[in-house]
């Protein structure tokens, strides 16, 4: 039954880390297109706040398969 825990949270994780490498690439293609400084300031500020959403959401799949194997 706690395996279910292991898995959901190893699917969160997986989540959370694809949202963070789209967030980075969402910036590095700013970058590269050489904007303006208020310009990459508002792409960093629009991406903001989905990559604390990802960090987030990774963090909590982190801790759900840390429970699922100390209770298993």
């Amino acid at each position: 039954m706690f395996e279910i825990l292991v898995w959901v949270g190893a699917a969160l994780s997986v989540g959370g880390l694809l949202g963070l490498v789209w967030c980075i690439l969402r910036v590095a293609k700013a970058r590269r297109q050489k904007l303006d400084d208020e310009a990459l300031r508002a792409v960093v500020q629009s991406v903001l706040p989905l990559n604390l959403g990802a960090l987030l959401l990774s963090v909590i799949g982190l801790m759900l398969v840390m429970v699922g194997i100390f209770l298993s």
